[in-house]
């Protein structure tokens, strides 16, 4: 078979479940490119489903059903895709209500992500749980959409002291001109941002993590932006602050990337 599916706790879903979820928001997922059938940083994306189910549900499903469950879903499709696994709570929402988790398993087409440059507004907004991707946060869409009325590409938020943090689906990245510098601030680490550092780490390349504000861009050498489709997606301009796009800065962050082994679920 080569086909895109949508599975529930290892099967395909049926329409009655999953018409309950188009109306939830109490859930949280992690996102992963599939290339032949493996992934980067499994052990982060595991990780970061369990932690963030004991946050949400006081519970986590083991990793050895996890994995069984994503190799179902990648069975079913082509080689390389994309895979969304979205833990939910079948009791609903506005429950304390304590049921087993169950795993929603979505795959689709492969990305990688725009070519950019991007230029991104700087709007103040701080996520409710950021250290937690969970679903249902309709302040980012919504600052995507008024920063691209605006004339803009995407958004990058400032939280109440004026630091940068993270953009709309994004983790942001800077470069000094000599190491790569991280934003200070509370946030979600993402997956491709981890498998960065620690193959940066591998590698010797510099790095420090340092709160950023709209006043410390122009003393910066170069910023990007990157999330599961993509380690680096330059950017030339935040608010109204213009930055060289460092294309060498860039290409190691892709590099760092690409030097992750892949994996089997």
């Amino acid at each position: 078979m080569s086909s895109f599916v949508a599975h529930r706790d290892g099967r395909p879903a049926t329409a009655a479940e999953l018409a309950p979820l188009a109306f939830a928001g109490y859930a949280h997922f992690t996102a992963m490119q599939v290339r032949g059938g493996r992934v980067r940083g499994l052990d982060l994306h595991l990780e970061r489903l369990r932690s963030a189910s004991k946050e949400l549900f006081g519970r986590a499903l083991p990793d050895d059903q996890v994995r069984a469950r994503l190799r179902s879903a990648l069975l079913a499709g082509p080689a390389d895709l994309s895979l969304t696994a979205t833990v939910y709570s079948p009791a609903g929402e506005f429950t304390a209500t304590d049921l087993e988790p169950s795993l929603l398993v979505r795959t689709g087409p492969p990305a990688s992500g725009p070519r950019g440059p991007l230029s991104l507004a700087a709007v103040e907004h701080e996520r409710v749980l950021p250290a937690v991707k969970h679903v249902g946060e309709v302040a980012k869409t919504y600052f995507l959409r008024q920063a691209v009325a605006r004339g803009f590409d995407d958004a990058a938020f400032l939280d109440r002291r004026g630091r940068l943090s993270e953009g709309s689906i994004w983790n942001l990245a800077f470069w000094d001109g000599t190491a790569v510098v991280w934003p200070e601030a509370e946030m979600l680490g993402g997956t491709t941002m981890s498998i960065v550092r620690r193959q940066l780490d591998r590698l010797g390349v510099p790095q420090r993590v340092q709160e950023i504000t709209l006043a410390d861009l122009p003393s910066l050498a170069g910023a990007v932006v990157m999330n599961s489709w993509t380690p680096g997606v330059p950017v030339h301009q935040i608010a109204s602050t213009s930055l060289p796009e460092a294309p060498s800065f860039v290409r190691m962050l892709h590099e760092a990337y690409e030097g992750e082994p892949l994996s089997a679920p």
